[in-house]
């Protein structure tokens, strides 16, 4: 790979459970958000541009926040998520107001993107270990139809204070990905992890098993996938005023019809996000115990 990747950082969500902008929320010593912490890291391990997936009504909050603390350092670029950013021929269905889901949130982006790209959530913390993984994935893998994915142990993804949803993910022994299940209700009770099942009841996951964070290194082929998969997503969603598009969704058939291969990269990355309020506490500690350990200065952009 001679170019260099790109980082899309999907940061158009709502933030309902959190109960404001968490996406740009200071939570570092000098002011920085989670997202600071993934620019950074991904400047380190070779991304040559940054494009944020935000909705247009919130540029002024993040050009804002983001000011020139960026140039000389990485190019910035945003792309608006909009409702009405949809294929030719659909129309907005009434009442809609909730964004279209993560795939979407990739697929607006497309104009801007000609070169491998890893995608992330705004709101999480991978880790640098995550966007080396990823870079060297695409330096090293020469099959523009073999994307990859960062894997994170159950476990190590929860909340203290409240359930989640997280994609439980299937897998061959050598790693590569089989199928992704989204689970909600996710949540540790008497040492157990596990979620309500409305069939089954209290069901136990297996803490060991890899799930997906919304980590993935993908070739701009991919985007081909997303764009058809949306347009049929649309006519079967209706008029559901939450029905979303994940990114598993165009993954799912990509696998099924053999379009594409993904890969669980094994890294000693570990996540943290603010799913909740009360996260925040603990992903700013979080923080600090990772800047006395020297992997990053107190003042990231200084």
């Amino acid at each position: 790979m001679t170019e260099k990747p790109t980082l899309l950082i999907l940061a158009a969500g709502m933030g309902s459970r959190y109960g404001g902008l968490k996406q740009i929320d200071k939570i570092g010593p000098s002011g920085e958000a989670i997202i600071d912490y993934s620019i950074y890291d991904a400047i380190r391990a070779g991304f040559g541009k940054v494009i944020m997936v935000i909705r247009k009504e919130l540029e002024n909050d993040f050009r804002e926040f983001f000011g020139n603390k960026l140039d000389g350092k990485i190019n910035l670029e945003y792309v608006y998520q909009e409702l009405d950013n949809l294929p030719e021929g659909v129309s907005l269905p009434s009442g809609r107001v909730k964004p279209w889901g993560t795939a979407h949130a990739v697929l607006v982006a497309a104009a801007s993107i000609n070169e491998p790209f890893m995608a992330i959530n705004a709101d999480d913390f991978y880790g640098m270990e995550a966007y080396k993984a990823v870079a060297g994935h695409f330096a090293t893998n020469h099959d523009p139809s073999r994307h990859c994915m960062v894997g994170y142990e159950l476990r190590f993804t929860l909340s203290e204070f409240g359930t989640v949803s997280r994609g439980i993910c299937e897998y061959s022994d050598d790693l590569m990905l089989k199928n992704i299940r989204e689970v909600t209700n996710i949540e540790r009770k008497s040492g157990k992890i596990g979620y309500e099942d409305p069939k089954h009841g209290w069901t136990i996951l297996n803490g060991n098993t890899y799930v997906s964070m919304n980590a993935w290194g993908f070739y701009p082929g991919i985007l081909k996938i997303f764009e058809n998969g949306f347009a049929q997503f649309i006519k079967q969603a209706g008029t559901d005023p939450k029905a979303e598009y994940y990114i598993a969704k165009p993954l799912e058939e990509m696998m099924k019809k053999q379009w594409g291969t993904i890969r669980i990269l094994q890294s000693d990355a570990r996540w943290f996000g603010v799913t909740y309020r009360d996260d925040k506490i603990s992903a700013g500690e979080n923080i600090i115990k990772l800047i006395h350990s020297g992997l990053y200065p107190d003042n990231l952009w200084s």
